[in-house]
């Protein structure tokens, strides 16, 4: 387990519900999409690198995913990923996206 946040800390995290729009292969050393995400009129279309590779890219278009949209961008390798796509990792070392369980707007806040 990880240290203790600090009070407040979770606060400062902008999570969102993004539709993925558009998926392509990465120029990245490692296995990993260029996900297109539409976080909502506020944000706009955001890119994300993620390693989702056990999904096909047409399995991915449509989907709901959770994202952290303020954590400013990432460059990994020739990419930029501009937002963080949430996931965790099934026991055959999978990368699961976290999701709703039911439909929402893109861009609605997590809390």
């Amino acid at each position: 387990m990880k240290p203790t946040a600090r009070p407040g800390s979770f606060e400062d995290l902008d999570l969102r519900v993004g539709r993925i729009v558009a998926v392509e292969i990465a120029a990245t050393r490692k296995p990993t999409y260029r996900i297109s995400v539409d976080l909502g009129p506020e944000i706009g279309v955001k890119q994300s690198c993620g390693a989702f590779r056990n999904y096909s890219p047409e399995g991915l278009v449509g989907r709901l995913v959770i994202a952290a949209v303020n954590l400013g961008p990432k460059q990994m390798g020739p990419e930029t990923s501009e937002v963080l796509v949430l996931g965790v990792t099934n026991p055959q070392g999978e990368t699961i996206y976290l999701t709703t369980e039911s439909a929402v707007p893109p861009g609605a806040p997590i809390f």
